[in-house]
């Protein structure tokens, strides 16, 4: 079996050596040994690293990631984490089309201000609330 140097993973991946070590360290991928000072891996880590771009891609973090992904193992897929991801970025998508949609209604509204136009006072009013994803969400208080 021909393995993968560091160099290649990095070429055929378009990712840094660098970011292949964090990888490493966080349990993400692994080498199967070295040659002189450079890590060697199975060809199977390409496929790995493209798992890990389409979950950065998906809005994972990488500790959500490490989950799911065993070094040298079969890939865990948690559904219910899926469909949760999945229901937040419909969550986002709505809010992102919100925003949207008032932009270009702010960008062509025919009212002298934008003050003065109901729809952009409604979306004002929906990012002072927080209602559009603005404000941080608070700790609770301290018992």
């Amino acid at each position: 079996m021909k393995y993968l140097d560091i160099a290649e993973v990095a070429q055929r991946s378009d990712l840094p050596a660098s970011t292949l070590r964090f990888y490493e360290t966080k349990g993400l991928i692994a080498s199967v040994g070295r040659r002189g000072l450079r890590r060697l891996f199975d060809p199977g880590v390409l496929e790995r690293l493209a798992l890990i771009a389409l979950g950065r891609a998906a809005g994972f973090s990488l500790d959500e990631i490490v989950l799911m992904l065993v070094p040298n193992g079969p890939v865990r897929v948690d559904r219910l984490m899926l469909a949760t991801k999945a229901d937040e970025l419909d969550n986002t998508i709505r809010k992102m089309s919100t925003m949207r949609d008032g932009l270009r209604h702010a960008a062509a509204c025919p009212a002298p201000s934008h003050m003065e136009c109901p729809t952009f006072r409604r979306i004002l009013q929906a990012a002072a609330s927080g209602a559009m994803g603005t404000r941080k969400k608070r700790p609770p208080p301290p018992n």
